[in-house]
């Protein structure tokens, strides 16, 4: 849903910001959400929040009522997620008293970051931010850049979830999202609803990784990264934006979609993950001290995959990555001709489309992988499925994998990109697979951050059992 909702910049003054006062114009109400976030960005201050020391202060004046939305760049100087005891500091942030979200910070470099702060009123406010429990030995401190609230009525804000650390309660780590599967960003999507003027809202979460579920190799191979993607909740909306009585679902463990019957926030549902894959319960944990409403007034673009959102925040293929490493999931040395995960900055990330025919008998549903021929040996194929039949993609539309390549190899090797159609089980139904476009190839840098897309295709290639690949690319 591209929000029509107008941004009102909040006033954010105070001696607490350690440097000069904050003042941030009010923003005309006609003008865009991008317009806002221009002038949120061109704010100057710096906030640090030290461990051992005082709680920092942040006022702002709302000229409406709204939801709130709090930006900054935020770093922790000696954090890394790459290493243990160093994996993030956390920061409590409260509104006029009330904890509202946690703030993980898994770097020592800037990274770009926007959080909800949840309902306010017209009026003066004060955000509240601690050096919380749960960060890391390491962890000394937080440094926020930048900082800027705003306030919106966009629907997507006002239903967003607040989703509770995983606790593992009675016996687990209440603070494991500090340091495993933390939640990094969050979107929503729209559509029509059945009743004529009414809209569905469904809320998905990327987390760092999954501790449980689908393994890595086949992570890298079926849906092109590490994190884990999944949706959290979906409600229904009346034409004046309430929520529609009974129609609130979740995604539940084992994947379930169930109807939510927890407490809300306003209108933001409490929700808690309670599984190593991230999955949902609607009954929280006695008093968990992380919880994150994170920023989800973005959208996917139609026509591409999920994947895209993490496109748009480069730091979270670097934090995936970081995970992997720390957690000994990487195999040392990389070896392409192994299925076993190697070092990230060896893969191609692509993200091309697909549509499955129909059916011309029994058997399993084909699947596509990708394949890479390089020009130092166009003999050997570097398939995206390793030649797994299960790690084949059969779900349609843009979908995301990985292939693995030898290391230090860059776009100007590759020779050809073909398109494999291949079974995902016994037998084969004889469906055609039908590949569209290349939306986009790129490799990690030093840093695992994603270069710049330079592949790119689109056409119409039918692979069938007896034309089971085809070339789609070549520089």
């Amino acid at each position: 849903m591209r929000s029509r909702a107008r941004h009102a910049v909040l006033a954010v003054t105070g001696a607490a910001l350690a440097g000069a006062p904050l003042t941030l114009t009010a923003l005309p109400a006609h003008a865009s959400p991008a317009a806002s976030s221009a002038l949120t960005s061109s704010a100057a201050g710096t906030i640090t929040v030290r461990r051992g020391g005082p709680a920092r202060s942040l006022p702002f004046t709302a000229r409406r009522d709204g939801e709130a939305v709090i930006s900054f760049t935020a770093s922790a100087p000696g954090v890394s997620w790459a290493r243990a005891g160093a994996e993030s500091a956390v920061v409590s942030i409260s509104v006029d008293g009330r904890h509202v979200t946690d703030l993980v910070v898994p770097s020592s470099d800037p990274i770009p970051r926007s959080l909800g702060l949840g309902h306010v009123g017209k009026g003066r406010h004060r955000v509240t931010l601690r050096f919380a429990k749960g960060s890391a030995p390491a962890a000394r401190r937080v440094t926020l850049r930048r900082a800027a609230v705003r306030t919106s009525d966009a629907l997507a804000l006002r239903h967003a979830p607040v989703v509770v650390g995983r606790t593992g309660w009675p016996f687990g780590d209440p603070y494991q999202n500090a340091a495993t599967d933390t939640p990094l960003i969050a979107w929503h999507e729209t559509r029509a609803a059945a009743t004529p003027g009414h809209r569905v809202i469904e809320y998905s979460v990327v987390w760092s990784n999954e501790d449980g579920g689908t393994d890595t190799p086949a992570l890298m191979a079926r849906w092109g990264r590490t994190t884990d993607i999944e949706w959290v909740y979906r409600v229904e909306v009346d034409a004046s934006g309430n929520r529609v009585d009974g129609t609130a679902v979740y995604q539940a463990p084992m994947h379930l979609t169930l109807k939510f019957s927890g407490r809300y926030e306003g209108d933001h549902p409490v929700l808690q993950t309670c599984t190593q894959n991230n999955n949902m319960c609607d009954v929280v944990s006695p008093e968990p001290p992380l919880r994150f409403l994170l920023d989800a007034s973005g959208t996917r673009p139609d026509g591409r995959a999920r994947e895209v959102v993490m496109d748009r925040e480069p730091w979270t293929y670097r934090v995936a990555a970081q995970e992997m490493v720390r957690e000994g999931k990487i195999e040392n040395p990389s070896d392409p001709a192994t299925r076993e995960v190697g070092d990230q900055r060896t893969y191609l990330f692509a993200e091309f489309a697909k549509a499955t025919g129909a059916a011309a008998g029994t058997g399993s549903v084909p699947g596509v992988a990708l394949g890479v021929r390089l020009k130092s040996d166009t003999s050997t194929l570097y398939r995206s499925d390793h030649d797994e039949p299960t790690w084949s993609i059969d779900r349609d539309g843009a979908v995301a994998t990985t292939v693995e390549l030898p290391e230090g190899t860059r776009v100007s090797d590759i020779a050809s990109i073909e398109a494999i159609r291949r079974p995902t089980g016994s037998g084969d139904n004889g469906a055609p697979a039908t590949v569209t476009s290349v939306n986009r190839g790129f490799f990690l840098d030093e840093a695992y951050l994603p270069q710049p897309s330079s592949i790119a295709w689109t056409g119409s290639v039918t692979l069938t059992q007896a034309n089971p690949s085809a070339v789609i690319w070549r520089p």
